[in-house]
């Protein structure tokens, strides 16, 4: 066998007869042994769950930052959620980092377009839905079929939908306001 250039500046064969191969270098200080990645995966689970899905503090966590980011993750999640739902943002106007904030605090998030059509039928259920809440509520059931479980899927059919005395119908693909919510 020949050895190229590159084999005799490294030094010995590897193939040769008695040849050692180097040892892998040594763990860093303080460094967590191979199975311990399992163990960190769970804590960084309890953490995310702490954070955004109102589940128990994980030991070792110092209750102040992680209320801190909580809450900012929760603003953050606010803003995109009005994005999406930006006349019942309006509607609530003042309110509105409160009342979602209160929503929010327990549940994961399902993506900004759910979470905010969530919050929508929930304020709608107890009769705290404002009007632009409600008119666009009435138009997104009138244009999408959505069950609260899985993605929203445009409806094909024609169809009406009310919320907080507005009225929204959905043909040919165009959905028309008929009736405003009460003001």
């Amino acid at each position: 066998m020949t050895r190229t250039r590159r084999d005799r500046a490294a030094g010995a064969d590897p193939a040769a007869p008695g040849a050692t191969r180097p040892a892998a270098p040594p763990a860093a200080p303080g460094a967590a042994p191979a199975d311990a990645g399992e163990g960190l995966a769970a804590r960084q689970a309890e953490l995310v769950a702490a954070l955004v899905a109102g589940g128990p503090l994980p030991p070792g966590f110092a209750p102040g930052p992680v209320a801190a980011a909580r809450q900012a993750l929760l603003r953050k999640r606010a803003g995109d959620v009005a994005r999406h739902w930006p006349l019942l943002a309006a509607g609530l106007g003042a309110g509105w980092s409160a009342t979602f904030a209160e929503w929010a605090a327990g549940r994961p998030t399902n993506g900004s377009l759910r979470d905010g059509w969530d919050l929508a039928r929930e304020l709608r259920d107890h009769d705290r839905l404002p009007a632009l809440g409600a008119e666009e509520l009435a138009s997104r059931e009138a244009a999408t079929r959505y069950d609260g479980r899985t993605t929203p899927r445009p409806r094909r059919l024609p169809a009406v939908a009310r919320a907080g005395g507005a009225v929204a119908v959905q043909l040919a693909g165009r959905v028309r306001l008929l009736r405003p919510a009460h003001r």
